[in-house]
């Protein structure tokens, strides 16, 4: 016989098997000695009270033995299957490459950046000299942005797919089965890129095409419907042959979408949003969240997870709230090209990092960016890349940010020192209140003091706002058709993701990959491709 429940246990009693069975046993009204075996469903942290407890959702087993994690099936020899090309090897490109094989057909993916181990050369050069690769970075490369931006696999998007599938094929791929029950699960950047590399192997094996270095630079198109893609490859220019083309490229392709304009294929400005990310000492966003002093703080973390937070205020009509909060984290370098400087986070698996950083960003408009209205569906792309550029300049034209304490920024003063802070190129105290667009700024200001009230202890100097948080989101979207999730004007095109503007994060990219993928097999025509 299997039950299910839910219970409480404080942090020092959620790691043993046998108060557990004790809780369940009592409120089930059956003897402990029954239960065979108990199985974790879902597990997260309660502080909204003074004491702070686990709730745990249990699966218990009394007299039978709980079938083992389902592997996920071998795919096919696809080697000589008909061709789907996949534009772009993150989450969505990737799991739609496996999606593409199992049901078949052949997945050729073209990948920009570099393999998930030469991605971290790349990376080093930022933060040690400086340079910026603008084809190998913290957002192109083998397994996107994520891979060495976090690894969160949170999401909402509970309806367009299944969430459990996806993190059952992390696991599978030698993620820990802890993602399978924790609130909000995550890998952390020190090990996904093994996982990543165990997808391209399953892929290899099974008769893909992985093409690193590989640029695309245009769609092959006749008459409204997609043929291919021209891509650049070692100097190059290749062809690569298909009527399905997933074009899964991320939110910071901005060449991407200049191309798509330039060949006249329709995309339009979409709502995105800016702002700082912010960092303050983790052992104080441990106290405020779970209620105790300083010192009682490294017990409470023998038991508990680094705490986050999640905040949202509206400010003369728009939303300021924070994003992607990486608790124990660092704050990453992500510019993709020259004369940027922006700002995003991660946390290693353990979430040890002594400090917390999150962005707290302001929604953007059609009306912010009207200045740039001539620029059409790129005026946002515009905008966007105009703060990128001011915080660049600010940062003394390197990849150092430009910073300010958080009391500073509201009360328009500039910083005379600045705290520690894991942002590895270094800050420059800057008046952010001046640089950033009012529109930004002013709201931000108001949103902090928010913040404030609603966390005692959150506004305070000890923080530091590091400029700019820019890459929430796409500021462009490729239009598709809702049933078909074909472009609307172009056959066989399939928009796909947060590159798209139809995803966010990880796994709801996963998702999307995984329904583009299926949309392309059935439409996917068997003859030969021909131009």
């Amino acid at each position: 016989m299997i039950h299910e429940t839910e219970i409480f246990v404080s942090p020092e009693d959620a790691g043993s098997e046998e108060v557990l069975k004790s809780i369940a046993s009592q409120k089930l009204s059956i003897p402990v000695k029954s239960i065979s075996f108990i199985r974790i469903l879902k597990r997260s942290v309660d502080a909204r009270a003074k004491s702070v407890r686990l709730n745990i959702r249990l699966r218990v087993y009394v007299g039978e033995t709980p079938a083992q994690l389902e592997k996920t099936s071998e795919m096919p020899d696809v080697s000589k299957a008909t061709p789907i090309i996949i534009v772009g090897a993150g989450p969505a490109g990737l799991f739609a490459a496996m999606k593409v094989a199992a049901m078949g057909f052949k997945p050729i993916i073209l990948e920009r950046g570099k393999d998930v181990r030469s991605r971290r050369f790349d990376l080093a050069a930022i933060h040690k000299q400086h340079l910026v690769n603008p084809e190998s970075n913290y957002c192109f490369g083998e397994g996107g942005a994520g891979t060495y931006s976090d690894g969160k696999l949170y999401t909402r998007s509970t309806k367009r797919g299944d969430v459990n599938e996806v993190l059952k094929i992390f696991v599978n791929h030698g993620a820990s089965e802890d993602i399978l029950v924790d609130a909000h699960p995550h890998i952390g950047t020190n090990k996904l890129p093994q996982i990543i590399i165990s997808i391209r192997e399953a892929l290899l094996a099974c008769g893909a095409e992985i093409h690193f270095e590989c640029r695309m630079t245009d769609l092959i198109l006749k008459d409204q419907s997609v043929k291919g893609v021209l891509a650049q490859v070692s100097g190059h220019s290749r062809e690569f042959l298909s009527n399905q083309v997933i074009l899964a490229t991320g939110h910071s392709a901005g060449d991407v979408f200049e191309m798509l304009h330039r060949q006249h294929v329709l995309i339009e400005a979409k709502p995105f949003a800016m702002g700082v990310r912010i960092e303050h000492p983790q052992s104080l966003i441990d106290s405020i969240q779970y209620h105790c002093n300083l010192t009682q703080v490294e017990k409470l973390r023998e038991h508990l997870p680094a705490a986050s937070y999640s905040l949202v205020h509206q400010s003369e009509g728009r939303g300021v709230y924070s994003f992607c909060m990486c608790p124990g984290g660092i704050i990453a370098p992500c510019a993709t090209g020259p004369e940027q400087v922006v700002t995003n986070g991660w946390s290693p698996s353990k979430r040890n990092n002594p400090f917390s950083n999150s962005g707290v960003v302001v929604s953007i408009e059609a009306d912010d960016f009207k200045h740039y209205a001539d620029q059409g569906p790129l005026a946002g792309l515009r905008y966007q890349r105009a703060l990128e550029k001011i915080a660049f300049l600010a940062g003394g034209q390197t990849q150092s940010a430009p910073a300010q304490r958080m009391i500073d920024f509201i009360e328009g003063k500039l910083s005379s020192t600045l705290p520690e802070t894991s942002y590895q190129p270094g800050i420059l105290s800057a008046p952010l209140h001046e640089l950033l667009p009012s529109e930004i700024g002013k709201r931000l200001q108001d949103g902090f003091k928010a913040f404030g009230t609603k966390m005692k202890g959150y506004l305070t100097n000890e923080a530091v706002l590091h400029g700019v948080e820019s890459r929430t989101s796409s500021p462009v979207r490729i239009p598709r058709n809702k049933e078909t999730l074909e472009h609307i004007q172009i056959k066989g095109l399939y928009p796909c993701a947060e590159g798209a503007g139809y995803a966010g994060g990880i796994v709801s990219a996963a998702i999307d990959g995984q329904n583009c993928a299926e949309a392309a097999v059935r439409s996917a025509r068997p003859e030969t491709i021909k131009r």
